[in-house]
Order: structure tokens, then C-alpha cells, then sequence
């Protein structure tokens, strides 16, 4: 089948009908933008699953999403959008590029969940950018940016939640949205904001609680090990029933 378009870590086909797309998750991993690049066994069974199961929990409490469907164990079924071209980060705990930017130590508490964008670019290597230029560019409308974090938030409140009851911190992710580009469902305005992409160990941090372990792509981007290991637990504490 033809392609519609091929990223670093999926590929996008036709569905079976107008308004909607087919997402197929590959096993190849990147880092550094795209400077480090590897396969890892399974992690597009992984990420599919994981975000499926996501989405399904965030369209429960309120989240409006671009997922319909798992098709199978590395396809799923979208809603087809125009991607925001902004990356948007929200952060629990001082990691990754914030603590280099910053020069603090890693895993500090901030006194708030904390929201940043990056302007989708690769070419300049996906800069910081603040929300003024954002809109100065057209990237967004006001009322687009005013929702996406008032959406980017609330996410982060029900996924600290649910990853909490399943013994693991979320410590910081990164989140994209889309404007839907069709009615594909009753329910569905055209234009309107709904999350996209995935939510996966590639685009998330999370620790395990007590020991502060790494069970995400950090095992591949700081040479860890233990990368395939990390995902499959978090596949199967996400299947799991959340503990008391």
C-alpha cells in the first residue's frame, strides 16, 4: 500500500475511508535528532500498544484524541490531522536537556507542571520556542495554544495519576496535537484540537518509584542497557491491573 508519509518511528497509510489513517510502529529508535540511531526488538509492538491503551484512558476521562482503534499488534487506526508543529513538553522533575540547559542536578521537584514548546523543525534541530513567536509565525492561533495546554495539562494530571498506581513516576513527555481535518465520527468538529501522535516509552520518562531506575528511551540514549526490558515491563504494568 502507498505511503503517506514515513517518520523516524512510524509509517502512515491510507484507511479504509475519507478522514481516516492507518499508523503502522516500526522498531527503529532514534536520539540526539537523529544522530543515534539503532533498532530495538519489539518496541513498535510496544509503543502501539502502550499508546492505544493511553488514548482508550484519556478518551474516558475527557480527552479528545485522534485514536479510534488498535488494529493489531503494530497498527492502529486515527483520525487523519493537520499536525500543530509544535512539540509540546510538560515536566514534573528537572531531566534531560532542561537539566543541561539549566545546569541543574536531575530529578528535582518543580513547585508546578511545567510546559515548554518546541517548534517542529529539523532541520534547526526542533528549537525552544516561546509562545509569542509561535504565534508571530502562525504556527498557532491563540485559542489553539490557549487549549493545547489547558489539554497538555490535564494529561499530565490523569498520566501521573495512572502511571503512580502502577508504581512508576512520570517525570516529564513530550505531546503533539493535530486539527482534525475531517468529520470522521458525529461528535467531531473539523479544525478542532485533539492530541495525536502517541504516548509511549519513546516520548515519556518514567521512573520507578523507590529506586528512581529508568524504564524508558533514556536506557537507549545513555547506553544503558536493558532497552527491550524496560519497554516489555512497561507494555505489561500498563496491561496490568493498577495496584491498590
Amino acid at each position: 500500500m502507498e505511503k503517506l508519509y514515513e517518520g523516524k518511528a512510524k509509517v502512515i497509510y491510507p484507511g479504509p475511508e475519507t478522514g481516516v489513517v492507518r499508523v503502522y510502529f516500526k522498531d527503529d529508535a532514534t536520539a540526539f535528532n537523529g544522530q543515534k540511531r539503532a533498532q530495538i526488538a519489539g518496541k513498535g509492538v510496544v509503543n502501539n500498544q502502550v499508546s492505544a491503551a493511553l488514548f482508550r484512558y484519556l478518551e474516558a476521562h475527557g480527552i479528545p484524541t485522534h485514536f479510534i482503534r488498535q488494529l493489531s499488534e503494530r497498527e492502529m487506526l486515527v483520525k487523519q490531522v493537520q499536525i500543530v508543529p509544535l512539540e509540546v513538553i510538560v515536566r514534573n522533575r528537572t531531566a534531560g536537556s532542561f537539566s543541561r540547559r539549566y545546569g541543574v542536578e536531575e530529578g528535582r521537584v518543580l513547585p508546578y507542571p511545567l510546559v515548554e514548546f518546541s517548534y517542529k523543525n529539523d532541520a534547526l534541530g526542533d528549537p525552544l520556542i516561546y509562545d509569542d513567536a509561535a504565534l508571530a509565525l502562525g504556527l498557532v492561533n491563540g485559542s489553539e495554544l490557549a487549549r493545547i495546554k489547558e489539554l497538555a495539562l490535564k494529561v499530565n494530571a490523569l498520566l501521573k495519576e495512572y502511571f503512580a498506581q502502577r508504581n512508576l513516576e512520570l517525570i516529564d513527555f513530550k505531546l503533539e496535537f493535530g486539527r482534525l481535518l475531517h468529520s470522521a465520527a458525529p461528535t467531531d468538529e473539523r479544525g478542532a484540537i485533539v492530541l495525536a501522535d502517541e504516548i509511549s516509552p519513546d516520548t515519556m520518562r518514567l521512573w520507578e518509584m523507590g529506586t528512581g531506575e529508568k524504564m524508558d528511551k533514556d536506557r537507549f540514549r545513555r547506553d544503558l542497557g536493558g532497552v527491550e526490558e524496560a519497554y516489555q515491563e512497561v507494555l505489561r504494568r500498563v496491561q496490568a491491573a493498577p495496584s491498590a
